[in-house]
């Protein structure tokens, strides 16, 4: 069987528009158009076409001929290998404009609704270290980069490594020395605990072969200064862990919670799995405003906390709330919007599938005192019925937050057969946020729009949009 033919790379592209999700774009003959990834606006390149179809092709540039005048130095020197950060060679400012333009191309290509004026976007305050969590992973195999692997036949030794999982590969870790985007201790934690587990020879997991002893750290820290630690091991050896433990404690002492879980599954999910707090409390505190959040080792707890303050200050004012309101909070995860939203409401009910979610929610609702927010675990579908309403209230208000893929079309139908005055949409995918109001436009209009970035120097974008039922 002959093999497909590779197409010839195209020299000399010059990339005109920015797309979406971290896409340029450029055309080709017949107006077809090309779509690369981690360049920008104004870029010339060579580009070898990876896929190719009728109307549209996707590209990996292959070598940057004259840089865009918008193109800055990136700041990381782990930048274009560990995958984090894709956009650092772009300044913020324009950033924003991209991200502004994506929330109205999508909202207008896919939503094909009315849609009044988007406000501008809502800029995070920290362009550095804003993120209150990230997970490293220990792993035996190092990515290494084309230059390294170039002209070499012999197979390179099994190395050990701390740092992000390589884009695209569950067995290969980009080993990170300097991380920006969270605070310290992060990077003297990752210096404290590479030097203790290589000197004393600590087995890391090979991803492959499904064998060694170091997995994954996950680290939190909050405006507050608390330090909450999992060590995530694939199986007991007590010494070991102590002494690990022991030696993390004595190089940092300021952590407030240091905690670590076996697990010796295949996959990297701990949600299913114990955590035992070694040292310190087994949570740390968060505030937004005047409410404190506990945030314990599973928990669920928006990334970029000075941005969710942003973001829930956005939200509850399209809430227009006067504290004569039953407001609803659908995918309320551990309660965090509802709970911020409590004090301008006469009653609030978050709803959740995850039950684990649903008892940190009621535990921060007893920490500040709060004792409008009631919280139910379970599929908003089944438990919304008329019984749960004459019980608990109609809504005056929803507020809806659901994950990258949008919301069920069960739910947007429910949505439709409740018909509460107003609906709080909070999205972190505007494509799916402008399918799921095009599935609500029968009934409900857009009124405001108002886009929010949680991650500098990523393609992501956080929208909230305000619907209000139709006359």
């Amino acid at each position: 069987m002959s093999r497909k033919k590779k197409k010839a790379p195209l020299m000399g592209i010059e990339v005109e528009a920015y797309a979406a999700e971290g896409n340029s774009i450029a055309h080709l003959d017949e107006g077809k158009v090309l779509f690369i990834e981690n360049v920008i606006p104004g870029d010339i390149i060579d580009v070898a076409i990876i896929k190719d179809k009728k109307s549209w092709a996707q590209g990996k540039m292959l070598r940057l001929i004259t840089p865009s005048p918008n193109r800055i130095d990136a700041f990381c020197k782990h930048f274009g290998v560990c995958g984090g950060c894709k956009w650092q060679m772009l300044p913020y400012k324009l950033q924003l404009t991209y991200k502004q333009q994506q929330v109205a191309d999508q909202l207008k290509r896919i939503g094909q609704v009315e849609l009044p004026e988007i406000q501008p976007i809502i800029g995070s305050a920290n362009e550095r270290y804003y993120r209150n969590k990230l997970e490293f992973t220990f792993s035996t195999q190092r990515y290494r980069t084309i230059e390294e692997i170039k002209d070499r036949d012999e197979k390179f030794e099994s190395e050990p490594v701390l740092g992000f999982h390589a884009p695209g590969l569950f067995d290969k870790v980009v080993e990170i020395n300097k991380c920006y985007l969270q605070p310290e201790p992060t990077n003297l934690l990752l210096t404290t605990i590479r030097a203790y587990t290589q000197k004393h020879n600590l087995p890391y997991y090979n991803f492959k072969a499904q064998y060694g002893w170091l997995r994954n750290v996950i680290i939190r820290v909050t405006t507050t200064n608390e330090v909450l630690i999992n060590l995530v091991i694939h199986h007991e050896v007590k010494e070991d862990r102590e002494g690990l433990l022991n030696y993390i404690l004595e190089q940092i002492p300021t952590i407030t919670s240091l905690n670590y879980t076996v697990n010796s599954k295949v996959n990297d999910t701990i949600y299913d799995l114990d955590v035992v707090c070694w040292h310190g409390k087994p949570y740390i505190i968060e505030e937004l405003e005047e409410f404190k959040f506990k945030i314990s080792p599973k928990s669920f707890f928006q990334t970029n906390t000075l941005q969710a303050e942003a973001l829930y200050k956005i939200t509850r004012e399209f809430a227009g709330l006067t504290g004569k309101e039953t407001l609803y909070d659908f995918y309320c995860g551990t309660g965090s919007i509802g709970i911020f939203c409590s004090g301008l409401a006469k009653k609030v009910i978050g709803i959740e599938s995850v039950a684990d979610a649903i008892k940190d929610a009621i535990e921060n609702a007893a920490l500040n005192n709060i004792t409008n927010c009631a919280f139910f675990a379970g599929d908003i579908i089944d438990i919304c019925n008329d019984a749960f309403f004459d019980t608990h209230g109609f809504p005056d208000v929803i507020i809806t937050d659901p994950p990258r893929i949008g919301m069920h079309p069960k739910l947007v139908n429910q949505l439709l057969k409740i018909l509460a005055p107003k609906i709080v949409y909070v999205s972190c995918n505007p494509a799916t946020q402008a399918r799921d109001l095009q599935l609500l436009d029968v009934a409900y209009k857009v009124v405001r729009l108002q886009p929010v970035d949680m991650f500098p120097h990523t393609h992501h974008i956080e929208n909230v949009a305000l619907l209000e039922l139709k006359v």
